[in-house]
């Protein structure tokens, strides 16, 4: 669960560049995006089917309703295609009731351990799999969920992003959520090597809320959701797994392997996170809303207003500072943006005919404007 700045880089090279502008929107066809590719590359989906079966969470993913339950393409590393891919396989699949949102991974690993015993424990000091879920798609009130080799939790709510002052409420617990964990070897032992583990979690759909009505996701409901894994250097010392250090003296950092990709080093930026869209129509084909073609113009508004204040200690008054196009086409329809913004806040719009004017603010929430009674 590694937290740094956000930090945008300059540099990219010609044959990504040439990917997205052959494969993304035509947004990218324009200069508005140039150096900043990495935060815009299309995250990942998946499409949760609705079962009806009982299922027992215990870790073994053998039962016949997770046998028909696709499992996701693997992880990669958090910064995506500039880093290799992951030494060790990592795949998630899920499930969904009227009051549940069910999720299994297996992961490769042949040195099984953990050292955190307790409910609360900084579980990402272990090897640990770790989920996100932004049920509101405006990357504000979120809810995080940690699990270790032992089965042991860390779960919080994270009001707002840390990058905009956000702090997490750790007291929060899922009531209800159960969760259960196998391993395909044995735990702690460096003697012998293991094939890995294999996780289960029941996560409560009425728990992934913070004072709204609980409402049943409707046909083809999307949420934001990002899987993460924490794995540690280690090498065998006697009867334990030790980390590995640096010629500082200090641990090695973890390497961060995620489902999909945020483009930088940390997992707090929800807007980088999967799409989980709901079903509960058999061969349901994933389908972008048209909403989340325009965000992509806002949240360029929002990394640019970041980059303009870090270098000039105010934020930028006109789309024009920013270098910023004011009428994008996309998808073939024309929009507008706009900002207002003074030297400590801003907030920009996109719109156009036909649909909801969706606005971001200088924290990062995303909001659509509501429909008039």
């Amino acid at each position: 669960m590694k937290i740094i700045q956000l930090s945008i880089s300059k540099k990219v090279t010609a044959g990504l560049w040439l990917m997205l502008l052959f494969t993304g929107s035509n947004a990218f066809a324009q200069q508005d995006f140039k150096g900043m590719e990495a935060l815009f590359t299309k995250p990942k989906h998946y499409v949760v089917q609705h079962t009806k079966a009982m299922l027992t969470i215990d870790g073994n993913l053998q039962e016949p309703a997770w046998q028909s339950a696709a499992w996701t393409t693997d992880f990669v590393d958090i910064e995506g295609a500039k880093k290799p891919m992951p030494e060790f396989k990592t795949q998630v699949k899920m499930l969904w009731n009227d009051s549940t949102l069910f999720i299994a991974a297996k992961m490769q690993e042949p040195q099984v351990w953990a050292t955190q015993m307790h409910h609360d424990d900084i579980i990402f000091k272990d090897n640990d799999f770790e989920v996100f879920i932004d049920p509101d798609n405006n990357t504000h009130q979120y809810f995080e969920i940690e699990i270790n080799a032992v089965n042991k939790i860390f779960d919080l709510f994270l009001p707002k992003p840390y990058r905009n002052q956000g702090d997490a409420l750790i007291g929060w617990n899922v009531e209800g959520l159960k969760t259960g964990v196998q391993i395909q070897g044995t735990l702690n032992n460096p003697a012998d090597k293991d094939e890995g583990w294999t996780l289960e979690m029941a996560i409560p759909l009425k728990e992934l809320r913070m004072g709204f009505p609980v409402t049943i996701p409707q046909e083809g409901a999307i949420w934001r959701i990002n899987f993460s894994r924490v794995e540690w250097h280690i090498k065998p010392d006697g009867k334990r797994n030790v980390k590995l250090k640096g010629s500082d003296g200090r641990e090695l950092p973890e390497e961060n392997w995620v489902w999909s990709a945020p483009g930088i080093i940390s997992m707090h930026a929800p807007e980088r996170w999967g799409y989980l869209q709901f079903t509960r129509k058999p061969n349901t084909g994933f389908s972008l809303p048209y909403a989340e073609l325009q965000r992509k113009w806002l949240w360029l508004v929002y990394y640019k207003q970041k980059e303009y204040q870090q270098k000039n200690k105010r934020y930028a008054a006109t789309l024009t500072q920013l270098g910023i196009n004011a009428t994008p086409v996309i998808d073939g329809k024309k929009n507008t943006l706009q900002l207002e913004a003074t030297s400590r806040q801003f907030k920009a719009s996109v719109s156009t005919a036909g649909e909801p004017v969706i606005y971001i603010n200088d924290e990062g929430l995303v909001e659509t404007q509501k429909p008039k009674p």
